[in-house]
């Protein structure tokens, strides 16, 4: 069966920094007519950042939209023209000031398909050095370090619970473990 979904008209519901929200009309498999209202974004990468002695860089930072400090590893919004990796780079100097000479890509992931079409680019960073951080204006954050053990029984017990983070995590024992193929990034 074919499930796709034909875009009729679309509107511009709402214009934002960098993501907007559209309105449009789709034709359905079976001819009937709905409305989808979703969010369009530049996309976004998320790093494993892996320190000389294993641990993992963590940053706890504030999230308005929930309310509290949340538990999660390092990431951004992809700028026009920049590349993922180029993404990841960026926010992995500007956040913890850490820089990698090596670099691995991970699978990427959609979190949030029912109303947004953001994509999550996933690395794994390695041969870590230590530099200045480099915040971007109204931007505050604590980094971490953290063993995987310590991260696998926050997941578990709820307290690490940004979705992002937890769906790399399972590609990140993956690659761990070498059921993942190491990809460098290019």
């Amino acid at each position: 069966m074919d499930l796709t979904e034909r875009k009729l008209e679309s509107s511009l519901a709402y214009r934002g920094h960098f993501f907007n929200v559209m309105k449009d009309t789709v034709r359905l498999p079976d001819g009937a007519t709905s409305q989808r209202e979703y969010v369009t974004h530049p996309g976004a990468v998320a790093v494993f950042a892996v320190l000389p002695d294993g641990r993992l860089v963590f940053e706890r930072q504030y999230r308005y939209p929930v309310g509290r400090a949340l538990l999660e590893i390092p990431a951004g919004k992809i700028d026009p023209d920049e590349s993922p990796l180029a993404t990841a780079r960026r926010e992995l100097k500007e956040e913890t000031g850490y820089t990698a000479s090596d670099w691995w890509q991970l699978p990427v992931a959609y979190p949030c398909i029912g109303y947004s079409n953001e994509r999550i680019v996933y690395f794994v960073a390695e041969g870590l050095s230590q530099g200045a951080r480099e915040l971007d204006q109204g931007e505050f954050l604590d980094v971490l370090p953290l063993a995987l053990e310590e991260v696998r029984r926050l997941a578990a017990s709820g307290e690490l619970c940004d979705s992002k983070t937890l769906t790399g995590l399972y590609w990140f024992e993956q690659f761990l473990d070498g059921t993942l193929a190491r990809e460098r990034a290019v």
